[in-house]
């Protein structure tokens, strides 16, 4: 008889991986524990960047964490937060848990096979250089721009991209201390495909530079960031989800253009301040202190603001693309304020060891939590869409004395739906009674209008009569539509 062979296989061959490496990350989702929100648990190996993969997975699922620990010494990431949906209750849909499982074990795999210094993981800082790449994702072409910031500048982007025969799919820009950033993705107005042509990539840089650089025709004087006016092409990706990602990119930009620097004015030298200690600016009532545990190597940073969705993702988003790693932390929310302590050091393992070390991570913190804090009101309008369509809709508010100070703009199927943060550009304080005559006189526009800042006693009457703005906003984009379609 013959004998057969057959080659050994020991059994715990399949977890090899997991016994050199580590376990795999594992999550716990506990609704019964806490009366009032859901409980996460994380537990795996640490990977530089992986606290804020995951806090960027809970902003995804548009959560709110009011209560969290985090601990990641000795090469072991374990985490705990406290959340709750949009509503303020638990999660309570099943497919909500099972996605944030799934999400965050992606998250770690992603993580373990990439190099903690990639692209994502570390902000990029250019210089007064052009670059354009053919990258593009889901069938658009995404450009970064970066420069000052001026009344009517965003309108003068749009009206560019428009004038080149390029369709805007989805923008998103910040405005702070008089610096812009920018991410569009545009497509061909044609054929509505990414445009991949070199030449014409670098017409549109061109002319989207020539735009940033303009000086603004205001005669009062105005502040001057020099030589940070960029255009590029982006790698970021496209399609669901694509908004945190996005945000995690303008944080970038301007962190890259000094957005943390005061303008310098140019009829009087800026008032200089110690960090924490100056003026309620926007009413957060912002406190940042670094103190140093000598002991543990680790410098101490507490935060104290008013409480708001995405403030977690934004500061420690801020750590992370800085360089520093984030050891241990704990967060809460009470009475409105929120109170956070990070546990940090370098990625080369030292402490921050002098003051203007110190001072700029302070600084850069405090302009990363007032970056989403926009004074004045919030105009969200539902359209059908076309070509042209965000530019008519922003040379209107422009020519009617509305400064974007921070828009969000996206497609969804056949309808173009955008927020825009506006100011009014005289400085003066909006009338919030002109804000419900626009919301009564648009009629059958779905138009949502709300205050995004408290404001504290009798607000100014601008200079500039908007008592027909509402009839003439409608009127102006309905005629300038090419194809004559009405706003619903």
């Amino acid at each position: 008889m013959q004998k057969v062979c057959w080659p050994y296989f020991d059994p715990d061959f399949e977890n090899l991986r997991e016994r050199i490496y580590g376990p795999t990350c594992r999550v716990s989702i506990d609704n019964e524990s806490m009366e009032d929100c859901t409980v996460i648990k994380v537990d795996s190996v640490n990977k530089q960047g992986l606290l804020l993969e995951v806090v960027q997975v809970l902003t995804d699922m548009n959560l709110s964490i009011s209560k969290s620990y985090i601990s990641s010494d000795g090469g072991w990431f374990m985490d705990v937060f406290h959340v709750k949906d949009e509503h303020g209750n638990k999660i309570g849909d099943q497919r909500v848990i099972d996605y944030i499982q799934q999400a965050i074990d992606t998250t770690k795999e992603t993580l373990s096979s990439s190099s903690p210094s990639s692209p994502k993981a570390k902000a990029k800082v250019y210089t007064n250089s052009t670059l354009l790449l053919s990258e593009h994702y889901n069938e658009h072409t995404a450009i970064e721009m970066t420069g000052t910031d001026r009344p009517g500048l965003f309108s003068e982007i749009s009206a560019t991209l428009a004038d080149l025969h390029c369709n805007i799919v989805e923008a998103h820009a910040w405005s702070h201390n008089t610096r812009l950033a920018c991410v569009a993705y545009i497509s061909d107005q044609r054929t509505n495909t990414p445009i991949e042509d070199r030449s014409r990539l670098a017409t549109i840089a061109d002319h989207l530079t020539m735009v940033l650089r303009a000086k603004s025709t205001s005669g009062s004087p105005r502040a001057t960031v020099p030589n940070q006016q960029e255009v590029k092409a982006s790698d970021l990706q496209g399609g669901e989800g694509m908004t945190t990602n996005v945000e995690r990119r303008l944080h970038q930009l301007m962190l890259s253009v000094r957005d943390f620097d005061e303008p310098a004015s140019e009829s009087s030298s800026p008032i200089v301040m110690p960090m924490g200690l100056g003026p309620d600016r926007n009413g957060q009532n912002l406190r940042i202190s670094i103190e140093e545990w000598n002991e543990k190597g680790y410098s101490v940073v507490n935060i104290k603001c008013k409480d708001r969705r995405r403030l977690m993702f934004d500061t420690v988003c801020t750590l992370t693309d800085m360089q520093y790693v984030i050891f241990h932390a704990s967060a809460f929310a009470r009475g409105g304020y929120a109170y956070q302590e990070y546990f940090i050091r370098h990625v080369d393992g030292c402490a921050l060891s002098t003051e203007g070390e110190k001072d700029r991570v302070m600084k850069c913190l405090e302009a990363a939590i007032e970056r989403r804090v926009c004074e004045g009101f919030k105009l969200e309008l539902c359209a059908n869409n076309r070509i042209g369509l965000l530019s008519d809709i922003t040379r209107v508010l422009r020519e009617n004395g509305l400064a974007v100070v921070r828009a969000d703009v996206e497609t969804q199927g056949e309808k173009a739906v955008n927020a825009f943060y506006l100011k009014d550009t005289s400085g003066n304080e909006v009338d919030m009674e002109f804000v419900e005559r626009i919301k009564r006189e648009m009629g059958p526009i779905n138009l949502a209008v709300q205050t995004e800042t408290k404001r504290h006693g009798l607000a100014e009457k601008p200079n500039t009569p908007f008592s027909s703005l509402g009839g003439f906003l409608k009127s102006q984009i309905e005629r300038l539509s090419h194809n004559s379609i009405a706003i619903e």
